[in-house]
């Protein structure tokens, strides 16, 4: 009867909260080259709360330049406090020889509390309109990503936003959240507010879902983009045919994904304020 009872808590837990059951992921081993390559951080606000985060600074560093800063969020699955499981997916593909040579920059990953989201929205309903106030996590990167502005060699005209699941969710919630920030969005497989659009409309916007995708419905990412070209804008949309929630893989391998992401410069930042190598 025990023996039962347990799979019918397990089928339960997992039809509640697809999200999670689709995205644990197995530790990373503790050899790992990216456990050098990301810097191991935490930033706090002024009230003593903490996000853990690691960096990867651009390969070859020349204090005299300034670079493009990418902020990766990652999705339910890879939450927790050991700052090491949010580099599970797409940190490798970042931090490639390849990819570090050819688009040198900085690459942000924090990683979210167990419990809490980058945006607090309910992921079971077909629909979620975006909070009035940023969640704790996402209020914290904001911040840190404002320090880093000013204390680092950050190309201003360059920021970038892209996340999976969760994180596509946490995208979404920031380009619509703080406007002018970000030079270009990648959101993955996860779903926004579309009455936001207009505030990132002349955004560059990148959008990925798998067709099939039983744990955030594709319609979340269609709503959103037929939401941006209804007034006018030009996002990207990539639809994986016959894909489940996993279409960051396929997104994350792409060259192309990489050659667009660091192409996009902001065109209207006020110049006066940056660096002169931000002009290069």
């Amino acid at each position: 009867m025990f023996k039962y009872s347990l799979i019918f808590l397990v089928v339960i837990m997992i039809s509640v909260n697809p999200i999670i059951a689709q995205e644990t992921p197995p530790a990373i081993a503790a050899d790992d080259p990216l456990l050098k390559i990301f810097e191991p951080r935490q930033f706090s606000d002024a009230s003593g709360v903490v996000l853990n985060y690691r960096l990867m600074k651009p390969i070859d560093f020349d204090s005299e330049k300034r670079y493009p800063l990418v902020v990766f969020l990652h999705g339910a699955g890879e939450r927790g406090s050991d700052n090491i499981s949010q580099l599970k997916h797409g940190a490798k593909e970042f931090a490639s020889d390849e990819n570090r040579k050819k688009y040198p920059a900085y690459v942000l990953a924090p990683q979210c509390p167990r419990d809490l989201k980058w945006v607090e929205v309910d992921w079971t309903l077909p629909r979620s309109e975006i909070p009035e106030a940023p969640s704790q996590s996402m209020g914290l990167l904001k911040g840190l990503i404002d320090t880093m502005k000013e204390s680092s060699n950050v190309n201003k005209s360059k920021i970038y936003v892209t996340g999976l699941s969760m994180g596509g969710y946490g995208t979404w919630d920031a380009v619509a959240r703080y406007e002018n920030l970000f030079a270009a969005a990648a959101p993955i497989c996860g779903g926004g507010d579309p009455k936001t659009v207009t505030r990132f409309a002349k955004l560059p916007l990148w959008c990925f879902h798998g067709s099939d995708d039983p744990a955030v419905p594709v319609g979340r990412s269609r709503e959103m983009i037929n939401a941006l070209k209804a007034i006018g804008a030009s996002p990207r949309y990539t639809e994986y045919d016959g894909v489940k929630h996993d279409s960051w893989t396929e997104t994350y391998k792409n060259p192309e994904f990489f050659s667009w992401l660091f192409e996009q410069k902001k065109a209207d930042i006020d110049y006066s304020e940056t660096h002169q190598d931000d002009l290069k």
